[in-house]
């Protein structure tokens, strides 16, 4: 494990007053915990992860990679770039984590960066109830199916100390704040000066805990499915979706899948 994940994964103590969690355990370092005593300390741990734990570093890389391309299969582009993404990847660590408020540890899945270069970590993957859930918080629409597929990886993904991917238990809160911060300003307009509904937005990912945002757009379905755009509070602007042949530096992505790569490529 990288350094980064090192000082991040601290339980809080006198030495460290400033650490992010209450308790920790790191599950794939002590395998003394039996399957019902790691699901009795944290229930929304799954089989899987436990299994994973138990496995050499090599061979929780190599088996949460094809996982990963069970979900992407119908785009050979991404599992190329998967296939470049994990090998920037020298270990896998699954960790029970505490907050000083919880009662139940929540796990987390982290990828080690080699060359210390950061992390990313991820949620318990999405359950069939809270895919439910999540399709009547947004009964209107039909969520895109590459990010529904991601969900089932991680409910909830991020890089460093990123807001990142938001859960689909955030979905409704970072929605309503997006509203929120909407119908304070003037009628946000596209680069040509069309008016934007802002119900038309659908926020997933948040940026570092400020008011930004990417959103699907309902009114942009570029390929079948709505495409996703960039909302900033500080500039009230949204990305020019008519730059799609330069789709990071617009920030305007045609699928949530195209997005998802740009966050994955090598940090700066």
């Amino acid at each position: 494990m990288n350094h980064y994940i090192l000082e991040h994964f601290r339980s809080y103590s006198t030495e460290c007053p400033d650490a992010h969690y209450h308790q920790i355990r790191a599950l794939h370092e002590d395998l003394s915990f039996t399957w019902q005593d790691a699901k009795a300390l944290c229930p929304d741990l799954c089989r899987g992860w436990y299994e994973l734990a138990h496995l050499a570093a090599s061979d929780r890389v190599e088996f949460t990679k094809e996982f990963w391309a069970t979900k992407f299969h119908l785009d050979p582009e991404f599992i190329k770039f998967l296939n470049s993404f994990f090998d920037r990847i020298d270990d896998i660590g699954i960790y029970l984590t505490q907050t000083i408020e919880d009662p139940f540890f929540k796990p987390q899945l982290v990828y080690s960066l080699k060359e210390n270069e950061g992390f990313y970590r991820g949620a318990s993957p999405i359950t069939e109830e809270q895919t439910l859930q999540l399709q009547q918080l947004f009964s209107d629409s039909l969520l895109p199916n590459d990010y529904l597929h991601f969900l089932q990886i991680h409910n909830g993904f991020a890089k460093l100390l990123d807001s990142g991917v938001e859960s689909s238990f955030q979905l409704k809160k970072v929605n309503l704040e997006l509203r929120s911060l909407l119908a304070e300003r003037e009628p946000l307009k596209t680069f040509k000066g069309a008016l934007i509904d802002p119900n038309s937005l659908i926020a997933f990912y948040q940026s570092y805990h400020t008011p930004s945002f990417q959103c699907f757009y309902k009114e942009w379905y570029p390929k079948q499915e709505m495409g996703n755009l960039y909302y900033s509070a500080e500039t009230h602007t949204i990305s020019d979706y008519a730059k799609t042949d330069a789709e990071t530096e617009a920030m305007a992505f045609e699928t949530f899948t195209k997005w998802l790569k740009f966050y994955l490529e090598k940090l700066a």
